[in-house]
């Protein structure tokens, strides 16, 4: 008979468990955080530094694995799920023996499991259960995932279940595996399998996969972006990839976090996906970044992060540049509880170009920013990436490619219908390089950005004059607020204007050649990007 400890030890949550098919020795459910904590201690999982929070090790594996997650090949995925090389295929009986592998692994073991939401919106949300074999996984869930009531708990049937066993590992050649390491989404069972890795991120990321492939068949907008709310109750969002500058630029002293990366679009309005924060600790500064800082306490997971004399050291000579912290959204002063806003005015897309050809702010239109959707430029960055010394011009369609299994039109569509509907306005902002190009020119000030995206939230861009950019096919605002506006145009900034016109012409071609790769998409959104003349 299996022992259930924590909250909830009902004979409705024993059944679910028997009838999931394992048989631990004991389950401890959705513990409060000072039980995880002293058990993780105990198990020698972590250590509790001087800041309060939970150190831990996530072991060789520091990031998530992308060549190790599969999605399951069916009846239900063969025609929706975008296959190629970020969405791989993986045979159903191959995933039924590696399931069954799993839950003979866990008989008679010690689980932690944690049940509750994704999704904020009580209407559109997911339950889900998540079972671990490490206690600190369980509390990186408790404080990602969305936690529930008392009530909520009692009456909880999960409609998702993610087995993450760290310390089961799969043998290739036997389950049909890139490596001992995998991450399967079958979304016909309902069932996302996570072994062989200690990296707590893959967890989070396999959910917002599900909901990237669930919501669209209800007209859900799902997003990769952040999100905050002003003090009239206008909702903004923030799209842009790693380097970007997406977390500086949402967070606002004049206006509440709703979330950090992931939110959905729907009927209701705007919902964060997640109750929590998973936010980057490289370089890490009180200065820099203090809400960050501040929310490194009792309760918070910190990863991978190097102790000295039990201090978080967040320099260089950390064990990767990809150390994380995990806590929850109240952490955060004036995060809006539950983080839900109304539909957006606003949309930003960041991107940093480190060619230094594209202005600093510009205004879409609709077929416009469903062009910049799809195609989601941006440069990689120095420490966004491992190997990653100098920026590298990049296309990651929806500003999050790998997490979205669905055609990028699809998504598009839903954006265009939305900014139909909610008469959206959509700005396209360069945070790269001005006056040249990366290692020539410098990167435009930080302060002239947020002016820019201040400018975009109070209006202040709905009054002003606009030059159409022929080439790209932009219009771009002749004045803003606080910015200079000789930087406005980039070819002005630049002392040789015929190295502009080439650089500027070669990122043209590679849009153009980028989205050749989509097919059957509107000659509306086509005639949007980027015009080469001859």
């Amino acid at each position: 008979m299996t022992q259930v400890v924590g909250n909830g030890a009902t004979e409705k949550f024993i059944s679910q468990i028997t009838d999931f098919g394992i048989h631990p020795s004991k389950v401890h459910r959705n513990l409060s955080v000072d039980e995880m904590v002293k058990i993780a201690v105990e198990r020698k999982e972590g250590v509790v530094n001087s800041t309060g929070s939970l150190s831990v090790n996530t072991g060789k594996y520091t990031g998530r694995s992308p060549d190790d997650r599969f999605i399951v090949y069916d009846d239900k995925t063969h025609n929706t799920i975008d296959w190629g090389k970020v969405n791989h295929q993986f045979p159903s009986g191959k995933f039924e023996r590696l399931l069954e592998k799993m839950k003979h692994f866990v008989n008679d073991k010690e689980l932690f499991v944690f049940d509750g939401f994704v999704g904020a919106d009580k209407e559109n949300r997911l339950p889900i259960r998540v079972i671990n074999d490490h206690i600190w996984q369980s509390l990186f869930a408790r404080n990602l995932f969305i936690r529930p009531s008392n009530e909520e708990l009692e009456n909880h049937k999960p409609e998702f279940t993610i087995m993450c066993i760290n310390d089961f590992e799969a043998i290739p050649v036997e389950d049909g595996t890139a490596s001992n390491v995998f991450i399967l989404i079958d979304l016909t069972r309902k069932i996302v399998l996570i072994g062989g890795t200690q990296y707590a991120g893959e967890m989070k990321k396999s959910m917002f996969g599900v909901m990237n492939f669930l919501l669209p068949e209800k007209g859900i907008f799902p997003m990769h972006c952040s999100a905050n709310i002003g003090k009239n109750g206008d909702t903004a969002l923030f799209f842009g990839l790693s380097g970007t500058g997406k977390t500086t630029l949402s967070a606002d002293p004049n206006r509440n976090l709703i979330g950090d990366d992931e939110h959905g679009w729907s009927e209701n309005g705007t919902f964060n996906f997640e109750g929590g924060c998973y936010a980057k600790c490289i370089n890490l500064s009180q200065e820099a970044e203090p809400e960050i800082w501040n929310a490194i306490k009792p309760g918070a997971v910190l990863e991978n992060v190097v102790l000295n004399d039990n201090k978080p050291d967040y320099d260089d000579n950390s064990l990767t540049e990809n150390t994380r912290v995990a806590y929850p959204l109240d952490f955060i002063p004036g995060a809006v509880i539950p983080s839900v806003g109304g539909h957006p005015k606003v949309i930003v897309f960041l991107t940093a170009d480190a060619l230094g050809v594209l202005p600093p702010v510009s205004r879409l239109t609709k077929e416009g920013a469903m062009y910049h959707f799809m195609s989601g430029y941006t440069s990689k960055l120095a420490g966004t990436e491992r190997g990653i010394k100098e920026p590298k011009s990049v296309f990651s369609e929806c500003f999050g490619a790998p997490f979205m299994p669905r055609p990028a039109s699809v998504y598009a569509k839903l954006l265009g219908e939305k900014i139909n509907q909610h008469n959206t306005v959509v700005y396209l902002v360069n945070t790269g390089w001005s006056s040249g190009p990366y290692g020539v020119g410098k990167r435009i000030k930080i302060k002239y950005s947020r002016a820019m995206v201040t400018a975009a939230l109070t209006g202040a861009l709905d009054i002003v004059k606009y030059r159409h950019d022929d080439l790209f096919n932009l219009d771009i605002p002749t004045d803003v607020p606080d910015v200079p506006s000789e930087i406005l145009n980039p070819k002005n900034t630049w002392i040789d204007k015929d190295s502009y016109d080439l650089s500027a012409k070669k990122l043209a071609q590679m849009f153009v050649e980028n989205f050749k790769k989509f097919e059957n998409v509107s000659p509306e959104i086509i005639d949007a990007g980027p015009k080469l003349t001859q």
